[in-house]
């Protein structure tokens, strides 16, 4: 067995949730890639000062935007790993506490009934699974919620087939509008049970943007769906033109013979992740 500590977890999710400060690489070049093809004026201003703000955002080591969203981790934990001096999940959030402080992120987290403000961006919501190993692997998101509002679960019936699940990704881009800051990127999940489905759809946000499926129907499914979304033309920041999405991502799971969840998790322009191999020690 391996040994992770708490102290460990607590400094690599400190260091990950820095990662508000700029947007991913892979976005910033599906976004330099969009500026260059778009036709429309008011997209490409809207794109310069996307662009614009992201340059000044890692120069001063500010947000890239005030929405410092709400701390979603997905790991993947080692079964040969012995975790030692506390809880795993407390040491994620106390990783959160002390790197919003740090980094001056704005607290957005509060009580659904009562609104009362956690005051320190906790607790975060943590996806875990057990793998083959001696290490834990984490992966950060920062969740803005004008794209998580935007989120959406259609279960259909098995006769809609491809078409409906065309039709279900399309409409929901469609009415969430403006709304999720775009050139979005949309997370698909597929099968599954609802819940199943829609942390499928939000895991698929983690991925390098533009990153096809190694599934080839999957990935066929996402080129299609982007050029359908961007026929839409809502645009960068609802201005019009030909860049709504930057990109698509799918997912699929295994799903019970009478169902067909299909499940859409938005991103805004601002693509905030990063990820960590905490290594176990002997």
């Amino acid at each position: 067995m391996s040994k992770v500590y708490f102290e460990d977890v607590v400094n690599s999710v400190e260091n990950l949730v820095h990662a508000c400060s700029s947007l991913t690489p892979s976005c910033e070049a599906a976004l330099n890639r969009a500026r260059k093809d778009e036709k429309n004026e008011n997209a490409e201003f809207a794109l310069d000062v996307i662009l614009e703000n992201n340059a000044l955002a890692k120069r001063d080591d500010v947000p890239v935007c005030q929405d410092t969203g709400m701390a979603v981790f997905f790991v993947e934990y080692g079964q040969n790993v012995n975790f030692v001096g506390g809880d795993f999940e407390d040491a994620i959030n106390e990783g959160v506490r002390r790197g919003y402080k740090q980094y001056g992120y704005r607290a957005s987290v509060l009580d659904p009934i009562t609104r009362k403000n956690t005051g320190d961006n906790t607790p975060a919501v943590v996806h875990a699974k057990i793998v083959s190993g001696d290490d834990v692997k984490i992966s950060f998101m920062a969740k803005g919620f004008g794209s998580e509002n935007m989120s959406k679960l259609f279960m259909l019936t098995p006769s809609q087939g491809l078409d409906g699940v065309k039709r279900a990704v399309v409409e929901a881009v469609k009415q969430a509008e403006a709304n999720p800051c775009p050139p979005i990127v949309v997370g698909v999940g597929i099968g599954g049970t609802a819940e199943k489905a829609m942390q499928l759809a939000k895991e698929q946000l983690l991925r390098e943007v533009g990153e096809p499926s190694k599934d080839k129907v999957l990935a066929d499914l996402e080129k299609d769906l982007l050029a359908e979304i961007n026929a839409l033309e809502i645009g960068a920041q609802g201005f019009g033109g030909n860049n709504t999405a930057l990109a698509v991502h799918v997912a699929k799971y295994p799903t019970h013979i009478s169902a067909l969840p299909v499940a859409v998790n938005i991103q805004c322009h601002a693509v905030r992740c990063s990820s960590v191999l905490v290594e176990g020690r002997q």
